[in-house]
């Protein structure tokens, strides 16, 4: 089962990565209307409107089911970590799609993040624990997140830009990841039959949870380039997937000897977010315009200031 588990996580990050350029696409394709809330809402309807962000949606759909799938034969520590690979594939797909290639420190930098989370992983060995959570655990569990969610967008409010994308996705990092672990509950208890299922309140509030990741999902996208907003989101996800998969299902990690892997794997996860903070594409360079606009058309939009 865990081939079968890695596969349909794989699939689900392609997917999850596939989804978030092509959103990224039809927000670049917005012209800017200015602050408020009321600019935003009229920005954000004219996007719903646009089949770059309706197909990134449906592929969101997809991710999801293919995430369920995951969850149901795997640990949420295994599965979610996963989705790192959705890093690689954002810039694989996001060269495809805005005709541009970020530049080499930027590829380097993606690889180190990458590579460090699976070496930490692999170290750390997450064990598979209870298919289900203790009520109590779920108090615990549901406001550290809520509260970190809520600290996150208010650090947000004041700053624009890469720091806003960043930190815009790492609230909806730490969404997903509750998200994820509300859907490992709800088809934990699918092994009692479709009504313990849809009887259980985890069900429902997977949906509220994931509208939430979503829309905060769409001002990271806004906000700022991908490679701000990327790897706050795939990195925050897996980690707080780590803490939510110990503190609610008795999933472990291996210490002892494997501390000195785990280590390096962080020190690189480090090193590739100190490349990114120093890469001039993180500024959004290469996925700030249209690809379908010749560079002196009006339907241009303009680089984001650097900060």
């Amino acid at each position: 089962m865990t081939a079968v588990t890695v596969l349909l996580a794989l699939l689900a990050a392609l997917s999850n990565a596939s989804a978030s350029v092509l959103q990224r696409r039809a927000a670049v394709q917005e012209p800017d209307q200015g602050g408020g809330a009321g600019s935003a809402l009229r920005r954000f309807g004219s996007m719903l409107r646009r089949p770059s962000w309706l197909a990134g949606a449906g592929l969101l759909a997809l991710s999801s089911l293919l995430q369920a799938g995951a969850l149901a034969t795997g640990s949420l520590s295994l599965v979610q970590p996963l989705l790192a690979a959705e890093l690689l594939f954002t810039l694989a797909v996001g060269s495809v799609v805005f005709r541009r290639r970020p530049e080499a420190r930027t590829w380097l930098a993606f690889v180190a993040l990458a590579g460090g989370l699976s070496l930490f992983l692999l170290a750390a060995a997450p064990s598979p624990g209870r298919t289900t959570a203790r009520p109590g655990a779920w108090l615990l569990g549901g406001c550290g997140a809520l509260g970190l969610v809520v600290l996150l967008v208010l650090a947000a409010r004041p700053v624009k830009g890469a720091s806003r994308a960043a930190l815009l996705g790492l609230a909806s990092a730490v969404t997903f990841a509750t998200t994820a672990a509300l859907l490992k509950e709800a088809v934990g208890r699918l092994g009692n039959g479709p009504a313990a299922m849809f009887g259980h309140w985890s069900l429902y509030a997977t949906g509220a949870a994931g509208l939430v990741a979503f829309l905060l999902l769409q001002g990271a996208l806004a906000a700022g380039s991908l490679t701000a907003s990327q790897p706050a989101l795939t990195l925050g996800d897996a980690l707080t997937s780590v803490v939510l998969g110990w503190l609610l299902f008795a999933e472990s990690i291996h210490l002892g000897l494997s501390l000195l892997p785990e280590a390096i794997g962080v020190a690189l996860i480090g090193a590739g977010s100190i490349g990114l903070a120093r890469a001039s594409s993180a500024a959004g360079a290469w996925d700030a315009t249209d690809p379908a606009a010749s560079p002196g058309s009006a339907t241009a939009v303009p680089r984001p200031p650097r900060r």
